[in-house]
């Protein structure tokens, strides 16, 4: 399948706002010991999360955020121990399940802004971008899909070419590119963004910015 890419704009962000809504701010201030925040104004809610995390014992405050958004993917152990590893390492680009680290990012961003920097300060990658076949049997534009066709305009040093070469080529199943780009929304009239980690794609990773590119999807292998 041959598809046909325009790369618009790439930012570079350490923070994304919209990740943290209004009921998770109050929810989270009560576990933090404000439990009035539903009165608050909530134009201050994030404010007031910074402040009432920063109350807390670094590790202590990053345990709390953990088991909210995380509890059902992390038992306590794990819990705890990454609390402690949030201090010394970017969790959200090292902890092995990747498909963690877009909420582990989130997390983790919070704690840094709260504590003034004392824990890693992580990055992600917001790309906007127009993509089009004019091929009859083209697929539906899927996460599998930009990777496979953003591998072209991609230097060599990325790490998604290095570790996941032959998923680019198609001759191993792509299952990890779901959590590899944390959103990918449709704007309309063949115009797409995409948020993934500065880990997986920084910005001074794109060559070109207009490109074709050909796609092979993976075919799962017939039973005889």
């Amino acid at each position: 399948m041959n598809y046909h890419i325009i790369i618009n704009k790439v930012n570079t962000v350490d923070e994304l706002l919209e990740s943290w809504s209004n009921q998770d701010l109050i929810a989270l201030l009560d576990r933090f010991g404000f439990p009035d925040a539903a009165k608050s104004n909530p134009a201050e809610l994030r404010e007031l999360l910074t402040m009432a995390i920063s109350d807390f014992e670094p590790a202590e405050a990053a345990a709390i955020l953990l088991d909210y958004r995380l509890s059902d993917k992390l038992n306590e152990g794990q819990i705890e121990q990454i609390s402690h590893d949030m201090l010394l390492d970017k969790i959200s680009e090292e902890y092995p399940v990747i498909s963690l680290h877009h909420q582990l990012f989130n997390i983790n961003q919070l704690l840094h802004k709260a504590y003034n920097g004392k824990f890693p300060n992580a990055k992600a990658t917001i790309a906007e971008f127009e993509i089009s076949s004019v091929d009859a049997a083209a697929e539906e534009v899927s996460k599998e899909i930009v990777l496979k066709a953003l591998q072209f305009t991609l230097n060599d040093s990325n790490l998604i070419k290095r570790l996941f070469a032959d998923h680019l080529l198609g001759k191993v199943k792509f299952e990890e590119a779901d959590s590899i780009i944390w959103e990918l929304s449709n704007l309309g009239e063949n115009q797409y963004r995409l948020i993934t980690s500065e880990y997986w794609i920084a910005r001074d990773e794109f060559v070109e910015a207009e490109f074709d590119a050909e796609v092979t999807v993976f075919q799962e292998a017939e039973e005889e």
